[in-house]
This record gives C-alpha cells, structure tokens and sequence, in this order.
C-alpha cells in the first residue's frame, strides 16, 4: 500500500517528516518551502489516489503562486493538529 492510498495515511506520514525536520532545527518558512516545491510535484507528476487528493489537486492547480505557499502551510497546520 502506497502513503498516497489513504489521505489519512498521507497525512500521519507527512505530519511525521515535519516533526522530523522540526527535530532537525528546519523553519517552518524552510518547510513551507519544501511543501509547496512537493505540492508542485504531486501535482504535476502524481495522479490523485482518492477524492481528498483530487481536491488538493483541483485547488493546487487553480491558485496562484501566493495560494499555493498559503495550502502548503495550511497543511503543515492541518496535520499538526493531529
């Protein structure tokens, strides 16, 4: 089973690397960073595994540069409060 397969196995996986970067004494500017970099990727590259992905998708592709940087560290918020 792929970390994309379930979004709720997608976010526990990404929660886990910000903690480990966190550990690592990375930002969260640097983090933001790297999220929207991997947000650009997945989207351009990897085909949604399931509904809530394709909405990531859908919203990633339709922001601007500026909104795009706002989701990736919307969802750094989203999976830290787990």
């Amino acid at each position: 089973m792929s970390v994309l397969d379930n979004f709720s196995t997608w976010k526990e996986f990404l929660s886990n690397k910000i903690d480990q970067a966190k550990d690592h004494g990375m930002s969260n500017q640097a983090i933001t960073n790297i999220a929207q970099h991997v947000g650009d990727y997945l989207s351009q590259h990897v085909e949604p595994e399931n509904k809530e992905e394709r909405v990531l998708q859908e919203l990633w592709n339709a922001a601007s540069p500026e909104e795009q940087r706002a989701i990736a560290s919307t969802m750094m918020k989203l999976v830290q409060k787990q």
